[in-house]
Formats: C-alpha cells, structure tokens, sequence
C-alpha cells in the first residue's frame, strides 16, 4: 500500500481569527497524523494490516471530531465564540475525507469496517 498524503485545507486555516499560533497547530497536528499513518502503513505486513492501521485512525479522527463537535453547543451557552473547536471539527472531517479520497483506500476501509463489525458479533437480520 502506498502512503498518504494529507493537508491542512486553506479554508479551514483562513476561518481561524488572526491567530498563526493556532495555523500552525493545526499544520502540525496534520503533518504528525501523516507521519503516524504513513509510519503505520511501512511497517505493515500486507496491505490489509495497513487498512486496519489507517482504519484506527480514522475511527480516532472521528472520534475527536465528535469531541469538538459537542464543545460548540456548551461554548455557545456560555458565550463564548466556538470557533477554534469548529475549526477543529472541520479539519478532522476534512483528514477523514482526504483519506477516502486517497486511490482505492475509501472502498478498502469501508471493507474493513464491515469486516471489524462482523468479527465484532454484530449480525444484521437477526441472525
């Protein structure tokens, strides 16, 4: 399996107060998720051992997306602006996408996560 490429999209920078601290953060958080997938992805056996790697780390951006998503809420009831945990949300939905969209990596993930919830015991129809 090749490695990814991942980018701290523009937009998501740009929606960022004046603040470069936080850019670069942001680019920094990106560039260290590239390395820790791509790391992952070399020292994988084969190229399913690899999906399951990249697999988990979707399934942690997701999981921080749904943290950030759930400040904005609670930051708006108390006044403040949600901005930054919006900015954060965004950027971790947007990673998940660049890695669906990376060849043929979307389809085998789906795969895999179907293959996870069926070894997981989850049976569909009752059976």
């Amino acid at each position: 399996m090749e490695t990814v490429s991942l980018g701290a999209p523009e937009p998501i920078l740009d929606s960022l107060p004046g603040d470069d601290d936080a850019r670069q953060d942001m680019r920094e958080a990106v560039a260290g998720w590239e390395r820790r997938i791509n790391d992952a992805i070399e020292a994988a056996e084969d190229d399913d051992e690899a999906v399951g790697y990249v697999l988990d780390a979707v399934e942690r951006l997701e999981s921080r997306m749904e943290r950030f998503d759930e400040f904005v809420p609670e930051l708006r009831a108390w006044g403040q602006s949600p901005i930054y945990a919006i900015s954060w949300r965004n950027l971790y939905a947007e990673l998940i996408a660049q890695l669906y969209d990376h060849d043929d990596l979307g389809d085998a993930l789906d795969r895999r996560r179907n293959q996870r919830l069926v070894e997981d015991g989850i049976r569909f129809g009752g059976s």
